[in-house]
């Protein structure tokens, strides 16, 4: 067996080493921002603060109204990942266990849609629910409702796509004996196959709630002043005579924690599930 160069650990060491400081450097900047007083932030930026203050993590809750924007975020985030996995594990499973015409350019369109940019879908869905608007009334623009809409236009390719390619992995002979047993082909998704792809719709989960929680663009187009959500308000610490940089920072850190925390507890099936269906 071939030894690998002496040199070859150092390098892979120091290449990793360099990676995560890297990756830390900006969380670092974040943290130390965040708990520096707002004369010393605008002093210009030092690595090390004068004195160390949780201050701005108690009033970035009164400069803007961040919690109705995280009630909001959660509530766009939540309803768009669980409508993304009622909606997918259905039409995924019926991709990947029946024949019917048209089969594969539906497989070919919902892949097609993930190659075209976000942006150039902003001016149609804009005009599309203006339209609505006027024809029936209901309003999707300035609210809650038509910003879950444009996530689940999204979410949904991606969590069809990467379901089925999971449901492929789950041998069809489960669920046909399952059926034999008398459950019917909802009993055996609900109770054979969807128990076995357990780690593909989690993973379908947190790709559809993290895709609603950061979106920006969509978020100050769609929304106004009471649907508004995290992405877009954390713009308001910025005002045209001052920037409270520290309560930016401050309440950045705390909208990305449940997030982190979530990811960290549900990682080993998100890379479960993109490595079984996404890559198939």
């Amino acid at each position: 067996m071939r030894r690998e160069p002496r040199w070859l650990p150092v390098l892979r060491v120091t290449a990793l080493g360099a990676l995560g400081v890297f990756t830390v450097l900006p969380l670092y900047v974040m943290a130390i921002t965040a708990l520096k007083p707002l004369d010393d932030v605008r002093d210009g930026f030092a690595w090390w603060p004068s004195r160390l203050t949780w201050e701005a993590f108690g009033t970035m809750w009164s400069t803007v109204d961040l919690a109705e924007y995280f009630v909001n975020s959660g509530v766009v985030a939540v309803s768009s990942a669980a409508l993304s996995v009622f909606i997918a594990v259905p039409a995924a499973y019926a991709v990947s266990r029946y024949r019917f015409p048209g089969r594969d350019l539906f497989r070919a369109a919902v892949l097609s849609t993930q190659m075209l940019p976000g942006i150039l879908f902003l001016l149609p869905l804009y005009l599309i629910y203006a339209s609505i608007g006027q024809l029936t009334g209901i309003l999707l623009q300035g609210n809650q409702v038509g910003l879950i809409i444009t996530y689940l236009t999204f979410s949904l390719p991606f969590s069809i796509w990467m379901l089925v390619g999971y449901f492929d992995t789950v041998p069809a002979e489960l669920d046909e004996a399952a059926v034999i047993d008398g459950t019917g082909a909802l009993g055996a998704l609900l109770r054979v196959v969807l128990p076995a792809a357990k780690p593909g719709v989690a993973a379908v989960a947190i790709y559809a709630f993290m895709t609603a929680w950061g979106e920006t663009l969509f978020a100050s187009v769609m929304t106004n002043a009471g649907s508004r959500t995290l992405a877009v308000g954390l713009r308001e610490y910025s005002t045209e005579s001052s920037v409270y940089w520290n309560e930016v920072m401050a309440a950045s850190l705390t909208v990305s924690f449940p997030v982190v925390v979530g990811f960290l507890l549900l990682q080993r099936y998100l890379v479960r599930g993109l490595t079984a269906g996404a890559l198939r």
